[in-house]
C-alpha cells in the first residue's frame, strides 16, 4: 500500500481537543471564529481555562444541547454557546481593552497562510474570500501573549498552507509559535517548523512532501 494512504487525518474536532489539552490550568484564552470556537467543547469544568470571544464574552463555555440555547448568546461566530459560572459580557470596547491590553494568554486563530517565521494571514481582498475584513485578528495577534494556529495542512486545491513566504495579506508578522493541522502540531522556532507530533501512520517523508516549508524534527 502507498504510504500516503496509510494515515488518517486528525477530524477538525481531534485538532480542537489536541488543542484543549495543551492549554494550562488558569490561562485567559481568545478563541478566533472556525475550528477555534471548538476548543471550548473540550476542556472539561473541572478545569480553570476562562475563554474569550472578541464579541465582548468572558468566561465562554462548551456548545449548548439544542433544546438549551440562548438565542441572545452568540460567540465572534454567530455560534450559539453558554456561559461558565462566573461568566460575564462586556461592552465592546472593554473586551478590546483585555486584548490590546496584554490580558489574554493566549489567542488561538484559523489562518489562510502560516510562514516558517511566524507571519500569519488569515484574511483576503477579494470579495469571494470568506474574511474580506481584517477585524480585530490583527489586535488579538498583536496583544496576545501568544498566538497558536488551528488550520487545515492544505486548500481544497491541494497547496500547502504552511508556506516560506506568505502570499495573502498579512495579518501579523512573525505572531505564531504553534501550529496545529489534521497532519500534525509544529512549533514555530528559530529555523523554522520544528515537528512536535505527526497524526499515527504518517512518515516523515509524506508530511514534508505535502508541506512548502522545510520541516524539523526535533530528535
Amino acid at each position: 500500500m502507498d504510504a500516503a494512504t496509510e494515515f488518517k487525518p486528525w477530524s477538525r474536532d481531534t485538532m480542537a481537543s489536541l488543542v484543549a489539552d495543551d492549554i494550562p490550568e488558569g490561562w485567559y484564552v481568545n478563541l478566533g471564529i472556525g475550528i477555534p470556537t471548538m476548543v471550548a467543547n473540550h476542556v472539561p469544568l473541572d478545569r480553570e481555562v476562562i475563554f474569550h470571544s472578541e464579541n465582548g464574552i468572558l468566561g465562554m463555555g462548551p456548545a449548548p444541547p439544542e433544546a438549551e440555547i440562548n438565542p441572545w448568546l452568540i460567540n465572534a461566530g454567530k455560534q450559539y454557546i453558554t456561559l461558565r459560572k462566573g461568566g460575564s459580557y462586556v461592552h465592546h470596547a472593554d473586551s478590546f481593552g483585555m486584548i490590546r491590553g496584554g490580558h489574554l494568554d493566549l489567542c488561538c486563530l484559523g489562518a489562510f497562510e502560516v510562514a516558517d517565521n511566524g507571519d500569519i494571514a488569515n484574511w483576503a481582498t477579494s470579495e469571494n474570500d470568506t474574511a474580506p475584513a481584517v477585524g480585530g485578528a490583527m489586535d488579538l495577534a498583536a496583544g496576545a501573549k501568544r498566538l497558536w494556529v488551528i488550520m487545515e495542512h492544505m486548500t481544497k486545491d491541494g497547496r500547502s498552507k504552511m508556506v516560506k513566504k506568505c502570499d495573502y495579506p498579512l495579518t501579523a508578522p512573525r505572531a505564531v509559535k504553534r501550529v496545529y493541522t489534521n497532519f500534525g502540531i509544529f512549533d514555530v522556532t528559530p529555523r523554522g517548523f520544528e515537528v512536535r507530533s505527526i497524526v499515527p501512520g504518517m512518515s516523515r517523508e509524506t508530511l514534508q512532501a505535502r508541506t512548502d516549508a522545510p520541516l524539523y524534527f526535533a530528535e
